[in-house]
């Protein structure tokens, strides 16, 4: 059996061969009048009017016997055979035909007929190559059982699918149907956002100083201004500042960067919708929150219920509220509603629940919901009544100061969404951002900074508003069926070979 390297060594001979043909094979003009599809789809009409076709593709599968050849090739729309006879392609241009490998991009003129076999094809007056391909494909076995295809031998590894992305799209069209499925995702999200009122604005990427979220971020440095310059890890704090400048409805769809772990459902590069919305609240971004997903479940899939690795998902509204530490009482039936430190500290220690070091009762209730509650929510829930301690951009809850007006939607046992009553007070900010600070000095490296600008961008004035962060990434993988974020990203972070 050849090895890789005698195989290219082949293919490059064959490369030569076509050069002294006088063959451009990588030439920079090529024509299409059509996609395969529409010549499947419309089979009469192109074989009855022997119409002239000019389709492009790559080769997947070669036959020939003598002075006749049959070739199968791909376009972004389909398959379709193409059948190749020196007599009415001419000598030369067998001969080129002879000289192609699978992978091959080319260039196909002639007409649609059905061979004696039955299968409709098109006949090649005219082969061009288009581009040689030098390094053999990973060959992918298909054949039929009771009418339908079955592959095998397929390109599964997982890290080299996730490396060599490329190999991935080209040789499982799933993977493939699910890129599709994102984009459509996110040109839902837009049209519903479109559609109510928002403008989609841009804001910095590199930014002099991070925050809108506890992360720790990737630095960099700007030579000219010898600076430190950081990449965002939310958008918030920006479009914060467009509301303050009299935008009273604004989303942007970009990506964050966190220099943190690596999981299932985290990625340091990940997509995030984010918006805000002037004179409303949570309860305004509940009823968006509900309505934007369901519609794009709708859109999507077709209905309002999906089906995710067997578990059937509802996003019929009214979805489930509830407030974290009533949560908390009905899973473990511990109650910690009262903020009682040294109660919640001991309940941590008798379940083996880190307590890090200056964490208040607030910090240590969110990580007993972690533990035992995230896991068990698997129908669309919004979690409400956040503490005040890991919500520093949030407005105090009435009635409750140990409180915020804040949601996190959790869908299937991960979070999904994160929306608060945005904090409009300038004063009272800057007090959360100074105690930030703080824990930043006692080591928390996630912690807020403060950011000058942006608290007299306050001072200036914030009208009552809602804003929302949303997982695109999360979403993609809860409507294509996938448990793990890297197969939703084209291109995921991964370790140097």
């Amino acid at each position: 059996m050849q090895n890789e390297n005698q195989l290219i060594g082949v293919r490059k001979l064959k490369l030569k061969k076509l050069i002294d043909l006088g063959v451009n094979p990588y030439p920079g003009k090529n024509k299409r009048t059509y996609y395969i599809k529409k010549l499947r789809d419309n089979q009469d009409i192109f074989i009855e009017n022997s119409q002239k076709v000019i389709i492009n593709g790559r080769l997947k599968a070669m036959r020939r016997q003598g002075k006749i050849g049959f070739a199968n090739i791909s376009d972004d729309s389909g398959n379709i055979q193409i059948f190749v006879k020196r007599d009415l392609v001419g000598e030369d241009n067998y001969e080129i035909f002879k000289l192609l490998d699978l992978g091959d991009f080319v260039q196909i003129e002639g007409i649609c007929f059905v061979t004696q076999k039955g299968e409709y094809s098109v006949k090649a007056d005219v082969v061009t190559i288009l581009g040689k391909n030098l390094k053999p494909l990973p060959i992918v076995k298909e054949k039929k059982v009771d009418g339908k295809i079955e592959r095998y031998d397929v390109f599964s590894d997982i890290e080299l699918r996730f490396r060599k992305r490329y190999l991935d799209l080209l040789l499982n069209p799933d993977v493939k149907n699910t890129f599709v499925i994102r984009a459509k995702i996110i040109t839902e999200m837009r049209n519903f956002l479109d559609k109510n009122g928002f403008l989609e604005v841009e804001t910095p990427t590199l930014q002099p100083l991070y925050g809108g979220a506890n992360a720790r971020p990737f630095t960099t440095h700007h030579n000219t201004l010898d600076i430190p310059l950081y990449l965002r890890i939310a958008t918030e704090l920006y479009l914060k500042r467009l509301i303050v400048g009299g935008f009273e409805r604004v989303y942007e769809i970009g990506k964050n960067f966190r220099n943190e772990g690596m999981d299932k459902t985290h990625n340091p590069e990940f997509t995030l919708l984010e918006l805000y919305q002037a004179f409303t609240d949570l309860d305004g971004m509940i009823s968006l929150t509900e309505n934007m997903i369901s519609e794009i479940a709708k859109k999507i899939s077709g209905s309002e219920i999906i089906d995710f690795q067997g578990e059937k998902i509802s996003f019929q509204k009214p979805w489930s509220k509830a407030s974290m530490t009533d949560l908390i009482k009905e899973k473990t039936g511990f109650d910690a509603s009262d903020f009682n430190f040294e109660k919640i500290k001991a309940f941590c220690k008798d379940n083996d629940i880190e307590i890090a070091p200056n964490a208040g009762a607030g910090k240590l209730i969110t990580e007993i919901f972690d533990r035992f509650v995230e896991p068990t929510l698997i129908q669309p829930t919004f979690v409400i009544d956040f503490p005040k301690e890991v919500s520093p951009l949030a407005k105090d809850k009435p009635g409750n100061p140990n409180l915020v007006e804040r949601f996190e939607l959790f869908i299937n046992g991960n979070e999904y969404g994160n929306a608060f009553t945005e904090l409009n007070d300038p004063i009272e900010q800057r007090r959360r951002l100074d105690a930030q600070a703080k824990l930043r000095e006692l080591g928390d490296v996630e912690a807020n900074v403060v950011d000058e600008d942006f608290i007299e961008a306050l001072e200036y004035g914030m009208p009552p508003t809602g804003g929302l962060g949303l997982g695109i990434d999360r979403l993609v993988m809860l409507f294509t069926g996938n448990t793990s974020i890297k197969e939703v990203i084209l291109f995921p972070t991964m370790r140097p070979e």
